[in-house]
């Protein structure tokens, strides 16, 4: 299969077992982030290339994709990872500062889906991961930007699913409904017990399996979450 990748917002968890996942398939990568200088190792041990990128700035993202077509060529696989959060009362979050979250978490996911919808529309092929969270679904207390930011995602997903599979393109929306270990040392591993956690690495194999599906049936969402974990 091949092809190549390219992933917004990396960081050290899932982007990362994306890129190494992606990778064992023989894809060309590109990771994107503020701070490249925090990809620096992998990028090396997966072969990518690493652009400094503001999702929130369509003309940054608009360069973004020109490298990444240069560096790898049109992507087969893109991935919206970036958020940014702002907690706090609703009397006291700082307009400026909600303004900002909303430019990176739902308009960034606007400028990186259309983007790759320029590319991937020609050739009739194609996935668009949107990386969702259990704000996507259900706003928590104190959380009401991020929780604005991750509906807008969700609406952006299902629009953009009925809008591209008849043309080839699949859009996924995944809603990562708890909490990602950060390394084998996550304190908070210890606190929730076995599997309290969602694995990085096997969401990342969920999301390829995503890509891999047939597409008489192909699923726009899915919702990840720990077994031991109640509803």
């Amino acid at each position: 299969m091949a092809g190549s990748a390219l992933i917004v917002g990396v960081g050290s968890g899932l982007s990362a077992s994306l890129a190494r996942r992606f990778a064992r398939e023989g894809m060309q990568l590109v990771l994107a982030a503020r701070n490249v200088a925090k990809l620096r190792d992998l990028a090396a041990a997966t072969n990518a290339t690493a652009i400094a990128c503001d999702a929130a700035d369509p003309t940054a993202v608009a360069a973004l994709f020109a490298a990444a077509d240069a560096a790898a060529g049109p992507p087969d696989i893109v991935v919206f990872n970036a958020s940014r959060r702002v907690r706090g009362a609703i009397v006291e979050l700082n307009p400026a500062a909600v303004a900002n979250a909303l430019a990176v978490t739902a308009l960034g996911g606007f400028h990186v889906a259309r983007e790759a919808a320029v590319r991937m529309l020609p050739r009739g092929r194609g996935t668009i991961f949107l990386t969702g969270a259990s704000a996507s679904v259900k706003g928590f207390a104190q959380s009401s930007p991020f929780a604005m930011g991750k509906f807008a995602l969700r609406g952006l997903a299902q629009s953009l699913a009925r809008e591209l599979h008849p043309r080839g393109v699949h859009v996924v929306h995944a809603v990562i409904d708890g909490g990602i270990r950060q390394g084998e040392a996550d304190p908070r591993a210890a606190q929730r017990g076995p599997d309290g956690l969602l694995d990085p690495d096997a969401i990342a194999e969920t999301y390829w399996q995503l890509h891999c599906q047939p597409r008489s049936a192909w699923a726009w969402e899915i919702e990840l979450r720990p077994w031991v974990e109640s509803f």
